[in-house]
């Protein structure tokens, strides 16, 4: 009867809200105190949001599977081939070249600076705990020779990985974001990289001022010796070492650029028509039955760089030649390449159940209108909405208690997104493109790292520190590159609102 009653409300903004705190309590209670999957507390949230949300009985659960299976839709093929892109640039040597090419076009003395670029670049198609694990013995190696600096350089290693990772697609959390907030890949791709850019070199500056205030020297972890190097002559070149990288950036990026300027085609081409004595329904009338047609045709690349530049094939293209790389590199056989994917996949595949469970519960609270309530309760005046800039300390708050209370950044970007996806909806006039809230949700998601993040025990154990030392030094940074991450994105949006 309790749900019937549901069905049969107009919207109620309390109820909403109430509905909303229910389906979050359910996430974080049962992630912190249950200790469940995360991927089992957003089903379970996202099933009792949709029992309490308006709509017919019968389809109050398929509904959430039918939301499921959209989101694996929208970001399954791309999270499966990024871990299969990962795998092989680490078993073919490739992540090393990369790594190896900074520190000699940086030379030995900015070694900190080599590192954080090198985790910079490698978090894009490979997850952070990976990058840390592959950079963390170069550090030890710089500090046997030159015995200093060696929390700069684990600290710059976390800096440049841990700012990309929650900044820049194919990782999970950004991706989730793009697809749940509706902004073009491209465009994700592009200003992520423009904002975590200035955050990780201001993370770089503070890793140099902790490392003066603590000077940590090296300790051995568990008591093993780090494996020795492999010979520089038995890497892939560097070019090839950064094309599964950066190809599928530039794919990406040239069909952004050409859907913008065709948009933009068409546009001009109306201004002409708009102002014309034609009536307002005449112009309306004309424009719905053409601008497609003009936007679409404007520029001749465009039919080709919508495939291209979709993001499935561009990572598709990538995972080709990382499996080429890896195959002339280490020459395993078939049954061997066919191990090495599906162990990567299987990394992947809880990576995609955690997302698209994400999106079930962002696409639920949809359904119980919890957009519509806050914009109703932070309205100033009957339809009213609320302010661009407003939404955007809501999307750094919100991803920044969520981090504190449950630990993971990735599980914070997505439900902040999910949260944040129907004020959207009702709010079309932000001022500024939607890409910026996704990466105001990505600078607050953090902030607040400590010992319920994994990253966090990742940093403390394998670089040797205390717990104490941890919070002292990582657990700081990361508020540094949440907050300026965050002035960025409040920098951008209004010099370079991108609409």
């Amino acid at each position: 009867m309790f749900f019937l009653a549901a069905a049969e409300s107009p919207v109620n903004p309390t109820y909403s809200l109430i509905v909303m705190s229910v389906g979050i309590a359910i996430v974080l209670g049962l992630i912190i105190f249950a200790k469940a999957n995360a991927f089992m507390a957003l089903i379970t949230a996202a099933i009792v949001v949709s029992l309490c949300a308006p709509g017919e009985m019968g389809t109050k659960i398929t509904r959430v599977a039918e939301a499921f299976g959209s989101g694996c839709g929208s970001i399954g093929i791309v999270i499966a081939l990024a871990a299969v892109i990962g795998q092989c640039m680490m078993d073919s040597g490739a992540a090393d070249r990369v790594v190896r090419a900074f520190m000699r076009a940086l030379g030995e003395k900015r070694a900190p600076i080599a590192l954080m670029g090198s985790g910079y670049v490698l978090a894009v198609p490979v997850f952070f705990d990976t990058v840390f694990y592959l950079l963390v013995p170069l550090a030890r190696s710089f500090y046997r020779k030159t015995r200093k600096n060696y929390l700069k350089c684990i600290l710059a290693i976390g800096a440049g990985g841990a700012i990309t990772h929650t900044l820049v697609p194919p990782t999970p959390g950004p991706l989730t974001m793009a697809a749940t907030l509706d902004i073009d890949l491209g465009y994700m791709i592009l200003v992520g990289a423009l904002v975590a850019l200035p955050a990780a070199i201001a993370g770089l500056i503070c890793a140099g001022i902790m490392d003066r205030l603590m000077p940590i020297p090296m300790r051995t972890v568990n008591d093993d010796e780090d494996m020795e190097p492999i010979p520089d002559d038995q890497l892939p070149g560097l070019f090839v070492s950064l094309l599964p990288v950066l190809l599928p950036v530039f794919m990406i990026a040239c069909n952004t650029a050409t859907e913008t300027a065709a948009k933009q085609i068409g546009a001009d081409q109306f201004k002409a028509f708009d102002a014309s004595d034609a009536t307002a329904e005449t112009k309306a009338e004309i424009r719905t039955e053409h601008e497609g047609e003009i936007a679409g045709t404007a520029l001749g690349l465009m039919p080709y760089t919508r495939i291209i530049g979709n993001p499935n094939f561009a990572l598709l293209i990538s995972t080709v030649i990382a499996l080429w790389l890896l195959y002339v590199q280490k020459g395993p056989t078939l049954k061997e390449m066919s191990d090495i994917v599906e162990i990567s996949l299987m990394s992947g595949g809880v990576i995609i159940l955690i997302t698209a469970g994400g999106v079930a519960f962002g696409s639920m609270l949809k359904v119980a209108q919890v957009g519509d309530a806050i914009a109703i309760l932070t309205s100033p005046g009957e339809g009213a909405t609320m302010p661009g800039m407003t939404m955007l300390f809501l999307c750094f708050g919100v991803a920044s208690l969520l981090k504190v209370a449950q630990g993971s950044s990735t599980a914070a970007m997505i439900i902040t997104s999910s949260m944040m996806a129907p004020l959207v909806e009702s709010s079309p006039n932000l001022g500024f493109h939607p890409v910026y809230l996704a990466t105001a949700i990505g600078a607050g998601s953090l902030v607040g790292s400590w010992m319920n993040d994994s990253g966090f025990w990742i940093f403390a154990k394998m670089g040797g520190l205390t717990e104490a030392e941890a919070l002292k030094s990582w657990t700081v940074m990361l508020v540094v590159l949440g907050v300026v991450s965050m002035a960025m994105t409040l920098l951008l949006a209004t010099v370079m609102p991108l609409v």
